[in-house]
């Protein structure tokens, strides 16, 4: 059949060449014609009467405009690339000829360092709110660093001289000086929106009730300096303690990264001039800063025996001794395995024992270690699947154990007894309680209540009372006893930024009644009796932050709370 061939005139546009399209002709059909490429590029080229229109000449422009502008580019890179060197050609070298392609060396793959992933919450990430196993692989996927940022993150090992730990920065002593006069203690989220208020106290009928009211209501804010002048560490605050001296009020607080802060609150505060129109920088205050840890420090145990020492857990895997009088950090306890992770999230010491401590973990085990064995000694149960937010031992009774875990419950433990079979050994459970949403922290006092923080947005008070000291080892606790006597509602929505909210008891009231302090989201702290009771809420002038860590002095009236900026608040 025959085949139309169209007859082609060329001219030049900007350098391209161009062809103008004249005729048509048919020309005889062949197998050569249907199948050669030859005859398909001559089949392209086909002419029309009119010539080229003003669309197709605009685009061959365009065409010809961006191979210069690819030209101009290939020569501007060849100045600042090196040159590839010469290759013989194949009929100099002897070789036998072969394609570009196969005779270019492959160049080894450049290793690119991943980056760290975007933080994103379960939600985004598509996980349910129960499936704490994806979330605990978000939390590890997150927690991918570059190898120096691991470095950074890896524990110390050995002692530390607390002159080399100083953490630089305005704000902290650049000496000792934030532990002077500290040593030979051993003598010695809608802010401001009240939810208990002065008619709360005024109304009470009860007389002891209003009594103890006026007289917690009675504690105020620290005058020497204002809240946001008191800057105790670098980072957020995750942990406080009161030293239990009642000489003068000394606080120790822990933050995000690891450093611990100093802060003796019965140092002199700066005297105005005489002359109030006199501009003046009041001088800050003397505090200490040390970094000790290399991630979160988490909580801190005074020594029965030894006022001096202080020690101190971590997310790093280490508990470490603070000497106040030799101005050491002794380690104390860390795994044999520098790359065993084993992250304590609270640490606790019986009253009757001042060589041992226990700790609880992030996987979800309690561990027990004899600070006079070797550092990496330690017995360790695994108790729960998730994590183990806080814990505590019963003052009176320190074999009861009661944990807060992210599966939901408060457990009451006892470690006088052992369960499970050979090789999962674990003190006996005596009975627990399950929440609606994950318990952060649970608290012994010294009455034998258990006070729990949950993010149902309440906080529940069990009574065991002197009940918990007649136990039998492994005795089970009824379920009508595991049950709440009192539950307060408390917003304890903290959110990403927020230090989780924790109730910790006055563990000795000179006044003997229980009561304890938990930090609340409208900027204040709330004081809570055992029975429920709100005895306060503790405010002032310039706090600009939630105190969401809150503390009670072990004996005396003082009330401290961190913020998320590391700023101190006191009470007194």
């Amino acid at each position: 059949m025959p085949v139309t061939r169209r007859a082609s005139s060329r001219h030049q546009v900007n350098g391209v060449k161009v062809e103008e399209h004249d005729t048509e002709q048919d020309v005889p059909a062949s197998p050569a014609n249907e199948t050669t490429t030859d005859n398909v590029e001559a089949n392209t080229k086909k002419t029309a009467r009119g010539g080229l229109s003003a669309f197709e000449r605009r685009r061959l422009e365009n065409i010809a405009a961006n191979q210069a502008l690819l030209k101009d580019l290939s020569v501007t890179a060849s100045k600042i690339l090196p040159r590839a060197k010469a290759t013989p050609s194949a009929a100099s070298s002897g070789r036998t000829p072969r394609s570009a392609a196969a005779s270019r060396k492959r160049e080894a793959p450049v290793k690119r360092e991943s980056p760290m992933p975007t933080r994103r919450s379960s939600r985004v990430a598509g996980l349910q709110a129960d499936l704490d196993d994806g979330k605990r692989k978000l939390d590890q996927a997150v927690a991918v660093a570059s190898p120096s940022d691991r470095t950074k993150k890896m524990r110390i090992s050995g002692d530390l001289n607390l002159g080399d730990t100083l953490v630089e920065g305005k704000k902290w002593s650049s000496g000792m000086d934030g532990l002077q006069g500290l040593k030979g203690l051993s003598h010695g989220a809608q802010p401001g929106l009240r939810t208990f208020t002065d008619d709360d106290v005024k109304n009470t009928t009860d007389g002891d009730l209003k009594a103890l009211r006026l007289r917690m209501n009675g504690l105020t804010l620290y005058e020497k300096w204002v809240p946001n002048d008191i800057k105790i560490t670098p980072q957020r605050v995750y942990s406080l303690a009161f030293h239990p001296t009642q000489d003068k009020p000394v606080i120790f607080a822990g933050d995000k990264e690891g450093a611990v802060g100093v802060f003796d609150a019965s140092q002199e505060g700066p005297e105005p001039p005489a002359d109030e129109d006199e501009d003046w920088d009041p001088p800050n205050p003397v505090i200490g800063a040390f970094k000790l840890h290399t991630k979160t420090a988490t909580s801190f145990v005074f020594s029965p025996a030894d006022a001096n020492a202080v020690f101190t857990s971590s997310y790093d895997s280490t508990i470490r001794k603070l000497d106040l009088d030799k101005g050491v950090s002794v380690q104390i306890f860390a795994p044999a395995d520098l790359n065993e992770d084993m992250s304590m999230s609270a640490m606790d010491m019986p009253t009757n024992d001042p060589n041992i401590l226990f700790f609880s973990t992030l996987d979800g085990c309690i561990g027990k270690h004899d600070i006079r064995t070797p550092s990496s000694e330690h017995e360790v149960w695994s108790l729960c699947d998730n994590k183990i937010g806080g814990f505590s031992l019963h003052p009176a009774h320190p074999h009861l154990v009661a944990t807060a875990s992210l599966d939901r419950t408060l457990k009451i433990w006892d470690l006088r007894k052992m369960s499970g079979r050979e090789g999962s050994r674990h003190p006996a459970l005596l009975g627990e309680h399950r929440s609606r949403l994950s318990v952060s922290h649970a608290a012994w006092s010294g009455a034998g209540h258990v006070a729990t923080s949950s993010y149902d947005d309440t906080i529940k008070i069990y009574d065991f009372g002197s009940r918990a000291g007649g136990w039998s080892p492994g005795h089970e606790i009824d379920e009508d006893e595991m049950e709440p006597a009192h539950v307060v509602r408390h917003n304890n929505q903290t959110g990403r930024w927020v230090t989780i909210l924790k109730p910790k008891w006055q563990m000795r009231p000179r006044d003997g009644i229980q009561k304890f302090v938990i930090g609340n989201m409208n900027r204040f702290v709330d004081v809570f009796a055992a029975d429920g009771e709100q005895l306060a809420q503790l405010d002032g002038d310039g706090i600009t932050a939630v105190p969401a860590v809150a503390q009670f002095h072990p004996t005396m009236d003082w009330v401290a709370g961190g913020n998320n900026s590391g700023k101190l608040t006191l009470w007194m």
